[in-house]
């Protein structure tokens, strides 16, 4: 049975699921209530960030705050750490006490000069063509208990049903405003090849072959030699004879 705090939680992702503006925008969200979440379970101040990757995109980094974006900045800059190897391997990975381990020297050290002593990778499953992770980072060694460590990956559980959402809905409106641009180029051309058929007193198969002609001339989109068009006959009257 869910306790009051992990409704809590699922409850308040599916609100910045149902207000999302962008990914970016829940993505913060998300991470600020994961920083709460660990925070409450550690009873110590947690950070955390998140990098999601996208077929085709740039990765998208979130945090909590100004100085986990910066600290999963490095990790991405270096190329390696627990973050990146929890990607990999598809399992929560541990960086326990910067002074102690020996994996990852460079970003130990660098962590480490950022007053930050231990963080914790928590992939989140999001589909085939995505990848994102969590990635808590705290002050204090030792912090990341297997009882933490158990409750960061139910945090990443539901994270990852919502994020799963999330991406579905910026797709679908993705598609929808490609739709949309598409339906806007068509309409224009349309319109086009009606204002050249009215001057021309052609067929609207001479005049589309007419947009095409001078397209290809001018080294212009079939759209903009179209906006032309309509835009001449829309705006100042001027001379806009082609010749079929």
């Amino acid at each position: 049975m869910d306790t009051p705090e992990e409704m809590d939680d699922v409850e308040r992702l599916q609100d910045l699921v149902a207000d999302m503006e962008d990914i970016k925008g829940f993505l913060q969200g998300m991470t600020g209530r994961a920083a709460a979440a660990m925070t409450r379970a550690t009873n110590t101040r947690i950070e955390c960030a998140v990098t999601l990757r996208r077929r085709k995109r740039s990765a998208t980094i979130a945090g909590s705050s100004d100085d986990a974006v910066l600290l999963d900045g490095i990790e991405q800059r270096l190329g390696d750490g627990p973050c990146l190897l929890a990607v990999r391997t598809g399992v929560p990975v541990l960086l326990g006490d910067v002074s102690s381990d020996a994996r990852w020297p460079e970003f130990r050290e660098e962590l480490g000069d950022k007053g930050f002593h231990s963080a914790l990778g928590i992939p989140l499953e999001v589909g085939s063509n995505a990848s994102a992770v969590l990635n808590f980072f705290a002050a204090e060694r030792g912090v990341f208990t297997q009882e933490t460590i158990d409750e960061a990956e139910r945090f990443g559980d539901v994270a990852a049903r919502a994020l799963r959402l999330g991406l579905r809905i910026a797709a679908a409106e993705l598609r929808a405003h490609d739709l949309a641009s598409a339906m806007e180029s068509r309409t224009t051309i349309d319109m086009a090849r009606g204002i050249i058929m009215a001057q021309n007193r052609c067929t609207g198969e001479e005049a589309f072959d007419i947009l095409r002609r001078v397209s290809s001339t001018r080294n212009e989109k079939l759209h903009d030699v179209a906006g032309g068009v309509v835009a001449g006959v829309a705006g100042p009257p001027r001379a806009m004879h082609f010749e079929p």
